[in-house]
C-alpha cells in the first residue's frame, strides 16, 4: 500500500517543509504552517499512466508558420515601451508594487486611454475588490478618466466577477487585485495560496478563450516580489513591477517577465495631482540644473534595463567628530560604497578614515549599476580637495579593489547619451575609443582609478 508522509506547508507563500515551525522561514509570516499529507507510490509499482496517439503531430521549427503578434495601444506610450509595443490578443499582465505607489492610478488612467484610443469605441471593465465604486470614481474624475466606456465594479466574488464579464464583454479587463478575489468552491481566505493560484488560473483561462487582455495587480512584500506563491508567475504572460520612493515623485515600472516583449525595459513616471505623468525624458530628472562647477558632484551614465540615464552623483566629507566616522548612502548600497571610498583613499592619497562622508543621487534615483562606481570615486575625491570636476565631463567605468577602471556593457548607449546631453568629456575604461562614434564627445581613457585622478 502507498505511505502517507506529512508534509508542511505555509499558507502565504507556498514554503514545504518537512517538520511544522512556528514562523515560515521565507516570507517570515507566523502561524501561516500547517500540516498537509500526501500519498508517496509504493516501492516497485509502476505508474498505470499509459501514451495515446496525439491529435497533432510534432512539426519541424521550419514548417510552423511565422505570424506577426497584433498589438493594441494602452495609450501611454511609456506602458507600450515595456509591454513590447502594447497589449496582445488574450496576453495576462501582472503588476506588482508596494501599497501606495500607484498602481490603480497606473492603471486606471490605462482604462482611460485605452477606451478612448480608436474611432470605434471600446468597453474596459474594471473590477476593484479593495476599494468601492464610489471611491475609483472619485479618483477617475481627479485625473480626468471619464471616458463614457470606461465601467467600474466593485466585487471580490470569483463567480460574480465572471458575470460581469458574460454581460460586458470587454475589451480589456482590469482586477485590483487578485489577493482580494476569492472563489466559493475553495475553502480558504482570499489571498491565500491556494485562493490567489485558482482566480489566477480561471481568470487566465477566461482571457485566453475570449481572446482579451487581462491586467491583474499584485501585492508586494518588502523586497518587492509578488506576494503569494511563486507559481503565480508562471500564470502569466508577463509581470511588471512598479517601484519608487514615497519621499520623491519619480516612479520606475520594470518588465520582470514578458513573453511578447523584451524582459528589461524600463518606463518612468512621475507622480502629480491630477495623476501619473509619463517621462519621456527622465535623465533630466536626476541632474541638478546649474552653470558652474560645485566640488563634489559627478556624472555618471547608468542603465536601467534597456534605457541609458544620467543620474548625478553628490558626496560630501566631513571632520568627524567622534571615533567612528560614518558612511551614509542615499540611492547607494551601503556596502559596495564603502569598499569604493575605501579604494578611493588609497589611490587619491587622502585621508577619509577620519571623516564622515555622506553619498546620494539627485531625486532620489536607485543606482545599483556598476557603471557608476568611477563617478562615486571621483565624487568622493573632489569633496574631499574641495576641487570641481569640469562641468562638461561624464565618468563611466566599474572600479574594482585593486583600483583597476574596468569597461562596463551598453558603452555605446551610454556615450550616445553623454552626447545627446551636450557633454564634450567622457572619462571612460582603456579599450574604449575604438567603438566612439559620437562626434563631439572626446573619450579619455584611463587604466585606474589613479591615473584617473591624475589626469582629472
Amino acid at each position: 500500500m502507498a505511505k502517507i508522509r506529512a508534509s508542511f506547508k505555509c499558507t502565504e507563500c507556498g514554503w514545504n517543509g518537512a517538520k511544522w515551525v512556528g514562523r515560515c522561514p521565507e516570507c517570515q509570516a507566523w502561524s501561516s504552517v500547517v500540516e498537509t499529507t500526501a500519498a508517496a507510490p509504493a516501492a516497485g509499482l509502476k505508474s498505470s499512466t499509459s501514451g495515446i496517439a496525439p491529435a497533432t503531430p510534432a512539426r519541424s521549427v521550419n514548417q510552423i508558420p511565422q505570424r506577426e503578434v497584433e498589438r493594441s495601444s494602452t495609450g501611454l506610450s511609456e506602458l507600450d515601451r515595456v509591454l513590447g509595443g502594447g497589449l496582445v490578443a488574450g496576453q495576462c499582465v501582472l503588476l506588482a508594487g508596494e501599497p501606495g505607489v500607484g498602481k490603480s492610478t497606473l492603471l486606471l488612467a490605462a482604462a482611460d486611454q485605452f477606451a478612448r484610443g480608436t474611432k470605434k469605441p471600446r468597453t474596459v471593465l474594471y473590477i476593484s475588490g479593495e476599494e468601492s465604486a464610489e471611491q475609483i470614481g472619485i479618483r477617475a474624475r481627479r485625473i480626468g478618466a471619464t471616458a463614457d466606456t470606461l465601467l467600474i465594479a466593485d466585487e471580490t466574488d470569483l463567480a460574480v466577477l465572471l458575470g460581469h464579464v458574460e454581460d460586458v464583454d470587454p475589451d480589456l479587463l482590469i482586477v485590483d487585485s487578485v489577493q482580494t478575489i476569492a472563489s466559493s468552491e475553495l475553502d480558504g481566505r482570499a489571498g491565500g495560496v491556494a485562493q490567489v493560484h485558482e482566480v489566477t488560473q480561471v481568470l487566465t483561462r477566461a482571457a485566453k478563450g475570449r481572446r482579451m487582455p487581462l491586467l491583474l495587480i499584485g501585492q508586494s512584500t518588502r523586497d518587492n516580489s509578488v506576494a503569494g506563491p511563486r507559481s503565480l508567475e508562471h500564470l502569466v504572460d508577463t509581470v511588471l513591477t512598479f517601484e519608487g520612493d514615497r519621499g520623491t515623485p519619480l516612479r520606475l515600472l520594470r518588465a520582470n517577465k514578458n513573453r511578447y516583449g523584451p524582459a528589461d525595459e524600463v518606463a518612468c513616471f512621475e507622480q502629480a495631482d491630477d495623476g501619473l505623468r509619463e517621462v519621456t525624458d527622465p535623465s533630466s530628472l536626476f541632474r541638478s540644473h546649474r552653470d558652474h562647477a560645485i566640488a563634489g558632484t559627478c556624472i555618471a551614465i547608468t542603465l536601467e534595463g534597456r534605457r541609458a540615464l544620467l543620474v548625478e552623483v553628490q558626496a560630501l566629507t566631513t571632520t568627524s567628530p567622534g571615533n567612528n566616522p560614518m558612511r551614509r548612502t542615499t540611492g547607494f548600497d551601503n556596502t559596495r560604497a564603502a569598499m569604493l571610498i575605501a579604494v578611493t583613499e588609497r589611490a587619491s592619497r587622502v585621508k577619509l578614515w577620519d571623516k564622515d562622508v555622506y553619498l546620494a543621487t539627485v531625486a532620489g534615483a536607485k543606482v545599483s549599476d556598476t557603471g557608476a562606481d568611477l563617478a562615486m570615486c571621483l565624487a568622493v575625491a573632489s569633496a574631499a580637495r574641495d576641487t570641481a570636476l569640469p562641468i562638461d565631463l561624464v565618468a563611466i567605468g566599474e572600479v574594482a579593489l585593486s583600483g583597476d577602471v574596468r569597461p562596463v556593457p551598453g558603452m555605446n548607449q551610454r556615450l550616445a547619451e553623454a552626447a545627446r546631453l551636450g557633454f564634450t568629456t567622457a572619462l571612460v575604461p582603456r579599450g574604449t575609443g575604438s567603438s566612439n562614434s559620437h562626434p563631439g564627445l572626446r573619450l579619455v581613457e584611463v587604466s585606474n582609478l589613479a591615473e584617473a585622478l591624475t589626469t582629472l
